[in-house]
């Protein structure tokens, strides 16, 4: 629950370096919580309390997939390859389950060697 919460502590933090096992513990409770939300919300007729909850997690869902793509090496604006057609999602996927550099590269040093807080 830490990497979620961390995540939505830096909100709009598009800078740095997002580790695999941050950006991948906050996409399984983000997928829970607004699966949660969208079944409650059919059990009461409406949808209102997901769109909210996916409204307000946009910008920390973006910065953390920003993040992650610094992490691999590549700029966050690589995110845009998702709207291309059939293959987009596939190569983004690929890009944020491959492991990141473990040299410093221009967004920040390998956030694997800093001491973590969890």
């Amino acid at each position: 629950m830490n990497w979620y919460v961390d995540v939505l502590k830096n909100y709009a933090g598009f800078s740095g370096r997002a580790r695999r096992k941050e950006f991948w513990m906050f996409s399984l409770i983000h997928l829970v919580v607004a699966a949660v939300l969208f079944g409650l919300g059919l059990a009461i007729d409406t949808t209102i309390p997901y769109f909210l909850y996916v409204l307000a997690t946009f910008v920390p869902s973006l910065a953390v997939l920003v993040r992650r793509l610094h992490d691999t090496g590549r700029s966050g604006w690589w995110f845009l390859i998702s709207f291309v057609p059939l293959v987009g999602g596939i190569i983004l996927l690929v890009f944020v389950a491959s492991e990141g550099k473990p040299e410093q590269n221009e967004h920040g040093a390998n956030p694997k060697l800093a001491p973590q807080t969890v």
